[in-house]
């Protein structure tokens, strides 16, 4: 249990629940980095460990009671909790603490809301938060408790004013995936025309904030937004990339960031931005070379990649923010090879700030491109160039 400083902003108590799982956050970091992103100020951490959740309270009654305590002593106005919580667990928690109890999926939710700009990112984010909202209706809409029955109508109070709700969700929820079908075959189009023109098409993919839109940037002089924040984009940005040892020029998309447990609801409702990355030629995997949990946040990328069937798509390890590390954990050199799901995999080392690697990834890049063209003759795979892992610290 650990207090924090108190801030004017919205306070709330961080949970987190060690159900023996590798990638439990035992100090609770992403989630305090997510609760501030979506404006909330964290002014307590609990953890506990537990076999399974409670099925009434998911911490069961003694930590809940202990959690409201905390909340008390440290003026909490509500609880966030870094798993997913059921409709009945939420609902009951709230009973039992008497605040606000959020978990991770809505957490995600509002900053994806906060943070779309395009007409399609909006529409993403309002599907993914209409199917979220359609199985908490008795615990958000607070006017259904206040609804009563009239005379000779049979069940409990609001029960009309629910079905009422749930048929509006409903049909907002088919109006919005209409919409949405509507913007794929939009972007199916222009993928045609791309085809077209013999396209080569990459797409920066990775852990959020690994600086994927400081690499757009940096790369095609755009001016993308990007900040040192968590689901800095959400909006796919594409432009046109020109190589010169290449003497063409590919598209470059930037599309939104993975994070750990992202609710499938937003993998679905993403569909279309993450559909980029699925049409691409090459993936750019853009990680984090400073953060010392990089491993773990690979293999999250890799695990919703194969959700969406990118998997198979051939990929660059891009190791970003060479400028971070120390000088004992800076490489012996800006290129070797990595090992991704058994294979070899060519890996750069670059600071998408300072420049640095940017000449060598644009060259990799050029010799993948000239590679692919038809008449290109064979050559050998760039990784089986590379020094194996041996040749750098990581």
């Amino acid at each position: 249990m650990t207090a924090l400083s108190d801030t004017s902003r919205a306070s709330t108590i961080l949970v987190g629940v060690d159900f023996g799982l590798p990638h439990f956050d035992g100090e609770l970091e992403e989630l305090g980095l997510l609760a501030e992103t979506a404006g909330l100020h964290p002014v307590g951490r609990i953890t506990c460990k537990r076999k399974a959740p409670d099925a009434a309270l998911f911490v069961g009654s003694g930590k809940a009671e202990e959690i409201k305590l905390l909340a008390q002593q440290l003026g909490a106005s509500e609880i966030l909790f870094d798993q997913s919580l059921s409709p009945a667990q939420q609902r009951n928690l709230e009973r039992t603490l008497e605040l606000p109890v959020n978990d991770r999926t809505l957490l995600i939710l509002e900053i994806f809301a906060q943070r779309a700009r395009s007409h399609e990112g909006k529409l993403q984010v309002e599907l993914a938060r209409l199917q979220y909202l359609s199985t908490r209706l008795v615990r958000r809409w607070s006017h259904l408790e206040r609804q009563t029955g009239g005379a000779g109508v049979r069940g409990g109070p609001g029960e009309k004013q629910i079905e009422l709700d749930r048929r509006m969700i409903a049909e907002s929820i088919k109006r919005t995936k209409e919409r949405l079908h509507k913007v794929k075959r939009q972007r199916q189009t222009q993928r045609r025309q791309r085809e077209r023109r013999d396209a080569y098409n990459i797409s920066l993919v990775g852990y959020t904030n690994a600086g994927k839109s400081t690499l757009f940037n940096a790369m095609v002089k755009a001016r993308a937004y990007a900040a040192d924040q968590l689901f800095a984009t959400l909006d796919t940005t594409t432009r046109q990339l020109y190589l010169g040892e290449a003497g063409r020029s590919v598209s470059l998309s930037d599309t939104v960031g993975f994070i750990r447990d992202l609710p499938h609801g937003l993998i679905d409702a993403f569909q279309a931005t993450l559909q980029e990355a699925v049409d691409a030629d090459l993936l750019l995997h853009v990680v984090d070379a400073a953060n010392p949990n990089f491993p773990e946040q690979i293999a999250e990328v890799q695990r919703v990649l194969a959700e969406i069937g990118a998997d198979h798509i051939p990929q660059v390890l891009v190791f970003n923010k060479l400028d971070a590390l120390g000088p004992e954990r800076r490489p012996s050199r800006v290129q070797d090879s990595y090992e991704l799901d058994g294979q070899a995999v060519a890996r750069i080392f670059v600071s998408a700030r300072d420049g640095e690697g940017l000449p060598a990834l644009r060259q990799l890049l050029a010799q993948r491109v000239m590679a692919s063209a038809p008449e290109a003759p064979e050559t050998t795979e760039i990784a089986a160039d590379f020094p194996d892992n041996h040749a750098s610290p990581f």
